[in-house]
């Protein structure tokens, strides 16, 4: 048989199956899937025998999932989200850079680089990743409440100002060298810079806020899924790719602009739904993609380095931004999960790095040490999440949560015979207005602000964050509880939610949502009582009105 020169194909393919089986294993053993994926990414990199994928086009691949997600976090974050955690998110990022890069510049004077390289290789260390930032806010379901919006703002904050410095290295490179560059040039590529970001702002904010939204009601209106889907692939990428290359904006941010104006039109859920399944993969290739970069030997030849370079970034980094929070007024836990959202590295430090080597400006070791930094983060992040999870819930702020933030109470409830709510969105708020009505004892499970703040109106005690985790679960009183409504869309949240009520509860009854016949199934198998499958309902309800109109028909 002939033999195919598939690198495209073969980099996917090898990617994408060892990330499964690695993430599998990791899965079984209680770690994140994402290490298991970190390691299919060194397994198929330069550095280890056996196969070796193209690690041009893993970055390239990586890169498509980056843009779908912040399309994605676009879409349910709006301008009016962005402007109210603007005092916070840009004083505290900048603060944060300040203080990383500084840290940076110690270590990297204490091995003996020059002065540049350690501004440079400090820029690397200051800025967190946005996959896995998002990725850790979506996984607790935090992502829309007041603390996820102060994080993803404070991001945005990250990438405008590595937008400024990826424009400023070159600069930067030729006035540290022999003839150095006049400081009016260093302002006017900066000044440049900012106009061209402003323009683009400008033209999504005016331009892009009317056609992009009449663009997917026009497409919505042909009734064809496949060109809905394909108008949203669109979008995201095509609005990434224009501001990169017309704007100098990272993909990342010119994906954000196009979801954050597509988010105001009635149809952004649905353009949720249709990116997430290539959003999800792509992720799972930009982690390989990382994994790829890493030289294992770092951890031999430079181990104090490679300690303290994560020490800078797990430790030091997330003690800057949680004294910032609080120096703002914020609460413990909006401090800690800024804290811990921002206690990694990732695509912008790379890119950072790499110019620095690329000008001269950096020796290439920095490379192994950014790199082993971000591995490490990356894998230790979820660990950090959970650690300053169950801090906040041990030492509860004394004064009130700010007035926009939900406070999390987990204190027991007292109701017996009540009715809980899992989920308060289209589903759920229709489910609680119904039990309101009956006059019933109502428990609302709820992540966001929106939602937290319609159960309330309803009446509702409101338990704010994610159903299945144990100390929300206990704090319920399944055991006295009357019925459990499970409305969320996620199927694998709540089956982990029906599997833990029915242990909790033998005899409770319990009725959960499915988008699925699979999901029906595996509900059933989890004790389930009732689960209601859109389709189904819909039939039935058409058959039900088509049985009963026995009118006669006109001839």
């Amino acid at each position: 048989m002939p033999e195919h020169h598939t690198p495209l194909i073969a980099t996917i393919a090898a990617g994408l199956m060892l990330a499964f089986v690695l993430g599998l294993i990791a899965q079984r053993l209680r770690v994140q899937p994402l290490v298991g994926y970190l390691l299919a990414g060194v397994m198929v990199g330069p550095y280890t025998p056996g196969f070796t994928a193209d690690p041009a086009l893993a970055t390239e691949l990586a890169e498509i999932g980056v843009i779908l997600l912040m399309f994605g976090v676009g879409l349910h974050f709006s301008l009016k989200d962005l402007l109210s955690v603007g005092r916070i998110a840009i004083p505290g990022a900048v603060g944060q850079i300040a203080v990383a890069t500084l840290m940076g510049a110690s270590l990297s004077w204490a091995l003996g680089w020059p002065p540049i390289a350690g501004l440079v290789f400090g820029l690397a260390l200051s800025v967190a990743s946005t996959v896995v930032l998002i990725r850790a806010l979506q996984e607790r379901h935090i992502i829309e409440t007041h603390r996820g919006r102060i994080a993803v703002g404070w991001l945005v904050v990250e990438d405008l100002a590595m937008v400024l410095a990826l424009v400023l290295l070159p600069a930067l490179a030729v006035a540290t060298e022999g003839n150095g560059a006049p400081p009016t040039r260093i302002l006017f590529m900066l000044l440049v810079t900012l106009a061209k970001v402003s323009i683009f702002v400008a033209i999504m904010l005016i331009v892009g806020r009317r056609v992009i939204p009449w663009l997917m009601h026009f497409t919505a209106h042909t009734g064809s899924r496949e060109l809905f889907r394909l108008a949203v692939y669109a979008i995201a990428l095509g609005v990434a790719y224009g501001a990169a290359h017309l704007f100098g904006v990272s993909f990342a941010l010119g994906a954000f602009f196009a979801g954050m104006v597509l988010g105001e039109s009635d149809l952004s859920q649905r353009a949720a739904e249709e990116a997430i399944p290539l959003r999800d993969a792509f992720a799972v290739l930009f982690f390989v993609s990382v994994g790829m970069l890493l030289d294992p030997a770092v951890f031999v030849d430079s181990p104090v380095a490679v300690i303290a370079t994560i020490a800078i970034i797990v430790v030091g980094k997330s003690v800057a931004a949680y004294l910032i929070v609080r120096a703002f007024g914020h609460s413990r836990s909006t401090a800690f999960t800024v804290s811990a959202s921002l206690a990694q590295i990732g695509e912008f430090s790379f890119i950072l790095i790499g110019i620095g080597i690329g000008l001269g400006m950096v020796p290439k070791e920095s490379r192994d040490l950014v790199l082993a930094g971000a591995i490490v983060s990356i894998m230790l992040n979820p660990l950090i999440f959970t650690f300053l999870e169950r801090l906040a819930q041990e030492k509860p702020d004394a004064p009130a949560a700010q007035p926009d933030e939900p406070a999390t109470d987990l204190k027991p409830t007292t109701l017996t015979g009540h009715d809980i709510v899992v989920g308060y969105g289209r589903v759920g708020s229709l489910v609680g207005a119904g039990l309101r009505g009956d006059g019933a004892k109502m428990i609302v499970v709820e992540a966001s602000d929106a939602g937290v703040a319609r159960a309330r109106s309803d009446g509702a005690e409101v338990f704010t964050g994610n159903a299945a985790e144990p100390a929300i679960i206990a704090a319920l009183n399944l055991a006295g509880a009357r019925r459990l409504y499970v409305t969320i869309p996620e199927p694998f949240e709540a089956g982990q939610i029906v599997q833990q009520a029915r242990a909790a509860n033998p005899s409770l009854d319990i009725l959960a949502r499915a988008h699925s016949s699979a999901t029906v199934e595996h509900f059933e198998k989890l004790g389930a009582n009732l689960i209601v499958l859109g389709e189904t309902e819909i039939a039935y309800r058409m058959l039900e009105r088509g049985r009963a109109d026995t009118s006669p028909r006109p001839a």
